[in-house]
């Protein structure tokens, strides 16, 4: 990854008005900000979300709290709980999240 120039800062994720996406069922709510091309995300996921779609987008996310089921478009299924990490890369594994009791991620892509 090549972090293009830009200034230090601090955020607090409290102060960023969150986006509500439904899903299949149950719901996310973004927290977004973005530094140049990075998008940088702390993400809630409700109980029961299930995306809506197939995501071929890489990412680099941390469970923060809860955890959550990555199912890949091959029908494997792998559990991310608190502590953990994963990361795929852009067009690697199509991929789709649920969650059974909500979790919250932190995500850079």
């Amino acid at each position: 990854m090549q972090l293009s120039p830009f200034p230090f800062s601090i955020t607090d994720f409290a102060t960023i008005n969150g986006t509500t996406y439904k899903g299949i069922t149950g719901h996310a709510i973004w927290k977004t900000l973005h530094r140049n091309d990075i998008r940088i995300r702390l993400v809630t996921y409700s109980p029961n979300y299930l995306a809506d779609h197939w995501c071929n987008k890489g990412h680099i996310i941390f469970c923060v709290d809860g955890e959550m089921e990555t199912e890949l478009e091959n029908g494997t299924k792998h559990l991310l709980q608190k502590g953990m990490l994963y990361t795929v890369g852009d067009n690697s594994n199509a991929h789709r999240s649920f969650s059974k009791d909500g979790c919250t991620l932190f995500i850079v892509d």
